[in-house]
């Protein structure tokens, strides 16, 4: 198996993270690459297992070094994956799961063209903003930046090979990791086609010279 990063994407409250930390539970051939952000970590959270929360210089210092895959400005607040992490994962043999905004996995699929780009979306506008009000960490006019946001984020959804709609968790969780075992799977094909088609090159250039040696 050739391990690839898959990116999830979604408007905040979206259900991107709960998702990853699904999969990361359910299936041992998926690692986290930790995210950076300016933000303050929110309760529970933990520095270096949710993000490393670096303080606004750190993060300048950090990006002017390159060490950034992608990195964005999100609702005031600068996040970025570090290339480092990202290859940490992959080379242990695992697939990088990341959950990371539309900004950010532009970035990123360029940076890694291998990744596999999955978009979640609520199913209804009144369930985004329940799931936004029941943070109860959001004021009116934070809960409409993040609004006005995700009606942006909603517009690049072309840009990923998959949309999965998020209405009941577990069948969300399913969808993505079925998308993730197609992945590996047609992945896998290819590879084994491309080698089948370079040998067979190989044997008709290795007959062509030695029939060029016969001439010769």
């Amino acid at each position: 198996m050739i391990p690839f990063p898959v990116i999830l994407s979604s408007p905040s409250g979206g259900g991107k993270t709960t998702i990853a930390r699904a999969l990361l539970n359910q299936r041992r051939d998926v690692g986290y690459s930790v995210s950076c952000t300016t933000r303050q970590p929110r309760e529970g959270e933990v520095d270096g297992v949710d993000y490393f929360f670096l303080t606004p210089d750190e993060f300048a210092l950090a990006a002017d070094r390159g060490e950034f895959a992608e990195w964005a400005v999100v609702h005031g607040q600068r996040y970025g994956t570090l290339k480092r992490e990202v290859e940490r994962v992959l080379s242990s043999g695992r697939h990088v799961i990341m959950d990371i905004d539309v900004q950010g996995a532009r970035q990123l699929a360029d940076a890694f063209p291998s990744s596999a780009l999955i978009f979640l979306v609520p199913p209804s506008a009144e369930v985004l903003v329940a799931r936004l009000r029941n943070r109860r960490s959001e004021g009116p006019e934070a809960l409409i930046r993040r609004l006005e946001t995700a009606v942006e984020e909603l517009k690049a959804v072309s840009m990923y090979h998959y949309m999965v709609t998020n209405d009941r968790l577990d069948v969300a969780v399913a969808r993505v990791s079925s998308i993730i075992d197609a992945e590996a799977v047609s992945r896998g094909r290819r590879d084994q086609s491309a080698e089948a088609e370079v040998g067979a090159l190989i044997e008709q250039l290795q007959l062509e010279i030695r029939k060029q040696q016969e001439i010769g």
